[in-house]
């Protein structure tokens, strides 16, 4: 086969690839492919100017992404194109400029784990936010409102951090929480552990509040499990993990959900299909959600079941052992001989 490639001019001839993308990569043409080829993504993408006739018919993995993006009939993936042995074609590549070929490099060269490029995971997703926080706020100055959402913050990400999540977004009063993403064994209900065991530190938290501003916080927690494209984006030189895909947009409505329904903790059905066995149950509702068709079973969770002691949860779980525990004890000791004394 002999392929002609544009804008790189460069005429490729193979026997052995068995498709557009391979014959590029074999030839050391900078072909863009940031799912890794398997038709995820669309940044492999050709427009076949001669030869099309010899090219293979989409596979139902590009025919789906080719009717989700609309493309013509001469735009193919190059990761599923495959033309026949004594067939030649020209192409042009369709993602190409200086950023593309920086990706490339970087990849290529070892400086961006593949990881970092995205891949695609199935992980627990938790959404949290303060309920009625912009009331609490406008009673306090800004200097206070900032001290009252770093307290909570720090002890949210201590509760994460000890059931292997990883708090990668924050906005405003609430986050988002991603388990599974290092270590998939369990992630749903390690999620699920954290969740409980946040509304707990919130009521540990709350008497201080009511102390300093006459006022306590409440939460509302909503998760959800499936897959997730994760990467990172932003900054190259600061990049920031996150999750994208409709398992991060359900389990944010899920959380919303809680003002409506009047709870504080709710899943979904693959959450609970997970983890049922380990969740203490309250009712059971099936809502509509906002920017989603049809209806969806929602779970009250009220606690969990007893597990194992905290350190061997750790060690089975191949968490971290969480940092000792004296200083804190210290700081609450202190500031409870404060209270007393005013």
């Amino acid at each position: 086969m002999q392929i002609y490639y544009l804008p790189d001019q460069q005429l490729v001839e193979s026997t052995e690839a068995s498709t557009l993308l391979e014959a590029a990569l074999a030839a050391g043409i900078p072909h863009t492919h940031v799912c890794g080829g398997n038709a995820r993504c669309s940044t492999c993408r050709v427009v076949i100017l001669a030869g099309a006739e010899f090219c293979s018919p989409r596979t139902a993995a590009e025919a789906a992404l080719a009717q989700q993006l609309r493309f013509e009939p001469t735009v193919r993936l190059a990761c599923q194109t495959a033309i026949a042995q004594d067939a030649k074609i020209t192409l042009r590549r369709l993602s190409l400029d200086a950023d593309d070929l920086e990706l490339m490099l970087d990849q290529a060269t070892g400086k961006v784990a593949p990881r970092f490029m995205g891949q695609e995971k199935n992980v627990a997703v938790l959404f949290a936010d303060i309920r009625g926080f912009t009331t609490f706020s406008e009673a306090l100055p800004p200097y206070d409102v900032i001290y009252v959402l770093n307290r909570y913050f720090q002890r949210m990400a201590e509760v994460i951090n000890r059931y292997g999540g990883t708090i990668n977004v924050y906005m405003g009063d609430g986050f988002m929480a991603l388990f599974g993403v290092d270590h998939p064994d369990r992630a749903v209900e390690r999620a699920i552990r954290a969740g409980v065991a946040m509304l707990e530190a919130v009521e540990a938290l709350n008497p201080s509040l009511e102390n300093l501003y006459h006022q306590r916080l409440r939460i509302g927690i909503g998760i959800h499990y499936g897959g997730a494209v994760i990467g990172t984006i932003g900054d190259p030189k600061s990049p920031k993990m996150t999750a994208i895909g409709d398992v991060v947009n359900l389990a944010s409505r899920i959380e919303a959900a809680n003002k409506k329904l009047g709870t504080q903790f709710l899943i979904s059905q693959a959450a609970y299909d997970q983890a049922q066995a380990q969740v203490i149950e309250g009712q059971r509702f099936q809502v509509a959600v906002p920017g989603k068709s049809g209806e969806y079973a929602l779970y009250e969770i009220l606690g969990v079941q007893p597990t194992i002691a905290e350190d061997d949860w750790q060690r089975r779980s191949l968490l971290p052992t969480p940092p000792p525990m004296g200083m804190r004890q210290a700081i609450a000791t202190f500031w409870n001989s404060l209270q007393k004394i005013f």
